[in-house]
């Protein structure tokens, strides 16, 4: 009985870091406007537990006409909903400036028991954030 309770312990165990290791990875998503402007977004969650984020813009008419913003933090899973925090002691200095202190994203992938042929990207889509052009974002897992 101890070994059975022991198996499914350890199982159990098992089941639940494999699932939180599917978050972590790299994620981009990159967007061409047809005035040939590029908008370009990148994000790197650790499996420590830290991020860090990279948005490029190139806009012709845009002042400055190339932008680079940096971010970086902590972030946490519950569900399939991935919380960003920043610390400002930390986090921030002269390169890291955003702040992703109430940003949301949510996980999403094909589910394990659809068995049909359609394609759905792994993605997180921010739900909620403080940076306005960050809402409803999709940025898709490379």
């Amino acid at each position: 009985m101890k070994s059975l309770l022991t198996l499914l312990f350890v199982l159990f165990n098992l089941t639940v870091f494999a699932q939180s290791n599917g978050f972590s990875g790299d994620y981009n998503r990159t967007i061409n406007t047809t005035e040939n402007d590029l908008l370009d977004y990148k994000l790197t969650l650790n499996q420590d537990g830290t991020f860090v984020f990279h948005y490029y813009s190139k806009i012709k008419n845009g002042i400055p006409p190339e932008v680079h913003k940096y971010g970086k933090g902590k972030w946490s899973a519950k569900d399939n909903v991935i919380t960003f925090t920043s610390n400002k002691q930390e986090d921030f200095d002269e390169k890291y400036t955003l702040d992703f202190n109430t940003s949301k994203a949510r996980f999403v992938t094909k589910n394990p028991r659809d068995k049909s042929d359609r394609i759905i990207k792994t993605k997180l889509t921010f739900v909620a954030s403080a940076i306005p052009w960050m809402q409803r974002i999709d940025i898709f897992k490379i």
